[in-house]
């Protein structure tokens, strides 16, 4: 399988700009894909983050496997560090992450609520990889469509402040990457679930690493996706198994496409709720 690497000028830039600004911040929120929790998390964001409260959100939550995003969610609460799971595209819980900010930054707003201000503001950035569904959570915040969405990485490029009704300001920032995946199945996961543009990796690569984990762990939800029966799923490899997949979808020999295709189904949950970090 070939190596997974993308990293464009745009995210290192917006990697510094973000550390220019981080003395104005008062909460760093993050936010993860609810699917792959560890794999989504970028290691430059958590040096940046250092001791400033870190409110962390494990989006798409409706698409995770629901067990192990509660595992996820006990491992990730730490001292200093608050944690929530949600699913932005249907505005669930936002009353919850409005609270979780406040609750977040309270010793900074009873510091200035002490030196004589009135519901003092609370600046917070936004950071997580792309397509995690960042752009959503800010559009739900801000009330309108200040952030442009899209289901596919490499959206929003520049930074900005956004203002919201609830004294909450929001540094928007790209969905950022870090230079080099130490462990190559990082890669995988990040391009399976939609953060590493399509045109940067090999699908059928991709798809056949999925493949591996349904195995695995969601055996039922491969049986019902690939339309074979399970024995015959069971005595055939990944290669054999992911042909007679295309096939059974009417792509003949075309297993790239149908890899593709695959892809997005698994992206938008139509294989069932999926999670490939496992605990």
């Amino acid at each position: 399988m070939a190596k997974i690497q993308w990293y464009p000028g745009h995210m290192n830039k917006a990697r510094n700009q973000l550390e220019d600004k981080l003395g104005l911040i008062d909460v760093f929120v993050e936010v993860l894909d609810a699917r792959i929790p560890e794999s989504s998390r970028n290691p430059m964001i958590e040096e940046l983050v250092g001791k400033k409260p870190h409110l962390i959100i494990l989006n798409k939550a409706d698409l995770a496997d629901p067990v192990m995003t509660k595992l996820w969610q006990k491992k990730l609460q730490q001292p200093g560090k608050f944690v929530i799971a949600m699913d932005s595209l249907h505005n669930t819980n936002m009353k919850f992450l409005i609270n979780m900010i406040k609750k977040a930054a309270m010793a900074k707003t009873k510091k200035l609520e002490a030196k004589g201000a009135s519901n003092p503001t609370i600046r917070i950035s936004l950071a997580g990889v792309p397509n995690c569904g960042k752009s959503t959570i800010i559009n739900r915040l801000v009330g309108r469509n200040v952030a442009e969405v899209g289901n596919r990485p490499g959206v929003t490029k520049g930074q900005s402040w956004l203002k919201t009704k609830y004294n909450i300001q929001i540094l928007d920032t790209p969905g950022i990457l870090w230079p080099k995946f130490e462990d190559q199945a990082v890669g995988y996961k990040l391009a399976a679930f939609g953060a590493i543009k399509d045109t940067i990796f090999h699908a059928d690569d991709v798809a056949l690493f999925v493949l591996k984990s349904l195995r695995k762990y969601y055996l039922k939800d491969l049986i019902k996706f690939a339309r074979c029966p399970k024995e015959e799923i069971e005595k055939i490899g990944d290669q054999d198994l992911l042909l007679a997949m295309t096939e059974v979808y009417g792509m003949r020999d075309d297993y790239d496409r149908f890899s593709l295709y695959m892809l997005q189904r698994l992206r938008k949950g139509k294989i069932g709720r999926i999670t490939l970090d496992r605990l």
